[in-house]
């Protein structure tokens, strides 16, 4: 693209009012109709910001100076929230959150699929703004990120740090004593664990290095039961000084009744382990969604935000309309927790998953569960759905980030069920598949489902039925 036919320049800075919020939680300003994405600004904000990035469509800029400040802007209550990467809409009051996150997935569907904006529902809020989150990922690290008041200070070392990472990199982390989206008993077992490694040695693992012995603390917490399992996942094993960790936590803490080592030896930065040692208590905890009770080991999946997670299962059956003598067909059914929501209601359930360990847990959720009228296929998703049998009355889908791909999409268009439900985690990829559906679909209801407060992610629930004439 011609230089001059940018209205803006790379390195320039510029002073710029924000009209509106983006998906990725950015700001968005324009120049001559040029949009730029600015990374912590606030609509009503007046901001100088400099140009990092330019695309033929868009640019990137960094936030300088909040000029003006926005009417609906706060002072964020976390002390890490300009540098930690977890939360990214803390500065903004949690009604106007849900605002945006309508008016985000309402303009998606509207500029990409046609679709009325006034079809969107307000946003079903989450009961807990903070401390909903039951599962955080804490990463150790020999190389500790300094905030701006830590520089300087002789008594902090750099050289080792638990906590998250910062916004863009591999390898900072920023030490995190209390994060405000897990349960204040969880916090002060982070601490607790912090301390102990930081006494106890060995030195936490350097992704740099490749060497050390500290990478990652797990802790997950049950809203059913309160109990919570730690997970500390490990470069070689010293169950030695784990026990003794792992004694001190069970004493220390009523709630922990499951201490687990994982042991990942693999340059893989990932907090599961090829081999996995329990240390006190049981192998797993216990949790609760809606009737079904769910034993959750270390590498489980489980939904992260329990309460909304029901009430989102409990859209999806709203909307699915099932009868007693339907056949549903779920797809990307993960661990079939929605299978099982489904099961109860229908004929018969037949869920598709391409992950195999996944595939096992929806088996062994549904034999322990009793039911017994479904069916989880595993393999690439476009060969099994052409080759199973019965075809689906209603059909449920729940896919990744990604969205369907197309030829899953145009297959539903020929077998054509006569109701859909489609959960999306991606206003976008969303709106594209819907543009395709809605060829055969009628679009009945939208209903975005908030279960990240403080970030810019968002659930969303569409009801789609056959048009009569097809």
């Amino acid at each position: 693209m011609n230089e001059k036919k940018y209205p803006v320049k790379r390195g320039a800075e510029y002073q710029l009012e924000i009209e509106k919020l983006s998906f990725g939680g950015a700001g968005v300003a324009r120049a001559e109709n040029y949009v730029i994405f600015v990374k912590g600004a606030l609509p009503g904000d007046k901001v100088r910001a400099r140009i990092l990035k330019r695309k033929p469509s868009f640019a990137e800029a960094v936030l300088l100076e909040i000029v003006s400040p926005s009417p609906q802007r706060i002072d964020a209550p976390c002390p890490y929230f300009n540098w930690c990467g977890g939360c990214t809409w803390q500065s903004l009051e949690y009604r106007d959150q849900l605002e945006h996150k309508k008016m985000i997935t309402a303009e998606s569907l509207e500029h990409i699929a046609g679709i009325s904006a006034g079809l969107t529902a307000d946003v079903l809020p989450s009961e807990k703004k903070y401390a909903y989150r039951n599962k955080m990922e804490f990463s150790f690290s020999d190389r500790r990120w300094l905030l701006p008041d830590e520089l300087g200070r002789e008594e902090i070392s750099r050289d080792f740090a638990l906590g998250l990472h910062v916004p863009g990199t591999f390898d900072k982390i920023i030490q995190i004593d209390s994060c405000l989206l897990q349960s204040e008993t969880a916090n002060q077992i982070l601490k607790y664990i912090s301390d102990f490694a930081r006494k106890n040695g060995p030195e936490p693992y350097g992704i740099k290095s490749h060497k050390g012995f500290w990478r990652f603390l797990v802790l997950r917490q049950s809203r059913f039961s309160g109990e919570i399992m730690v997970n500390l996942v490990t470069a070689y094993k010293e169950t030695k000084l784990l026990k003794e960790l792992a004694q001190e936590l069970t004493e220390a803490f009523p709630q922990v009744s499951s201490v687990v080592n994982n042991i990942n030896a693999r340059l893989a930065q990932t907090a599961a382990g090829d081999e996995e040692i329990l240390l006190a208590g049981k192998a797993f905890i216990q949790d609760k969604l809606g009737d079904f009770i769910f034993n959750i080991s270390a590498n489980s999946f489980f939904q992260t935000n329990t309460q909304q997670a029901e009430k989102l299962y409990e859209k999806v059956i709203e909307f699915a309309g099932i009868d007693k003598n339907d056949i549903v067909w779920d797809l990307y059914a993960g661990t079939g927790t929605i299978s099982l929501f489904l099961a109860k209601r229908a004929a018969r359930v037949i869920g598709f998953e391409i992950a195999e360990s996944a595939v096992f847990d929806a088996v062994k959720n549904a034999e322990e569960h009793g039911i017994h009228n479904t069916r989880i296929i595993a393999g690439d998703l476009l060969n099994k759905l052409q080759e199973t049998e019965p075809k689906p009355d209603i059909l449920v889908t729940d896919p990744p980030r990604a969205g369907m791909h197309e030829k899953v999409v145009r297959y539903i268009t020929k077998i054509l069920p006569e109701r859909m439900v489609y959960v999306s985690c991606n206003p976008a990829t969303l709106a594209r598949d819907l543009s395709i559906l809605k060829e055969n679909y009628t679009i009945e209801k939208v209903q975005p489902v908030d279960m990240f407060p403080q970030t810019y992610h968002i659930e969303t629930v569409v009801q789609l039925s056959r048009k009569l004439n097809d």
